[in-house]
Formats: structure tokens, C-alpha cells, sequence
């Protein structure tokens, strides 16, 4: 693969809007963009559990866990119902351990 062809396919992917992300519908991604995430990449970077607890000091009357499971699961390109109940468990567990740190 020619080195422009490989910066393309693999570039492309990075750079993508947050709404293109599996999971993610309009009000869910207009609601990412307001903290700052407007890439897939950019939360990637960020990760599901950091967003999600950003997204909980700015919106948390709007939020359920739903959201925490669409977001890892769509930046595994699965459905965030087929997220289970052990990654669940271990998603909840890495969010109380954030809102305990310092």
C-alpha cells in the first residue's frame, strides 16, 4: 500500500465527526461537542469514562448510563446493546474510582 493510500484509510477514520460514530444520534453528539469532543478520535483520546463524567458536570439530568455504554461500545464499532454486563460492571467501577480521585 502506497504510503499517500495508507495516510487516506487510516487518517480518514481519525478525523471522522463525533455524529458518525455508531451509537451516537444528533442531541448525543451536539451534547459531546459542547465539552469539547468533535472527533471519534477526540474521544478515543479522551476515553468513554472521562466524557461520560464530563458530560455528568454539564448535563446530568440528560444523562443515563446508556450513554456511558453507547459511547464504548461505538468506539468498538459495536452495538451498545451488546455491551455486557461485565464491561458494564468495570465501565461503573472505573466511574466511581474517577469520582473518588483527588
Amino acid at each position: 500500500m502506497s504510503s499517500l493510500l495508507h495516510f487516506f484509510s487510516s487518517g480518514c477514520q481519525i478525523m471522522r465527526p463525533i455524529e458518525t460514530l455508531s451509537n451516537i444520534g444528533p442531541k448525543s453528539a451536539r451534547m459531546l461537542e459542547q465539552i469539547g469532543v468533535a472527533t471519534i478520535d477526540e474521544l478515543r483520546q479522551l476515553g468513554s469514562v472521562n466524557a461520560y463524567q464530563k458530560l455528568q458536570f454539564c448535563f446530568a439530568n440528560q444523562l443515563s448510563l446508556n450513554f456511558l455504554w453507547a459511547m464504548h461500545a461505538g468506539l468498538q464499532d459495536r452495538d451498545w446493546r451488546d455491551v455486557t454486563t461485565e464491561e458494564k460492571d468495570n465501565l461503573k467501577e472505573q466511574l466511581a474510582a474517577r469520582r473518588k480521585a483527588p
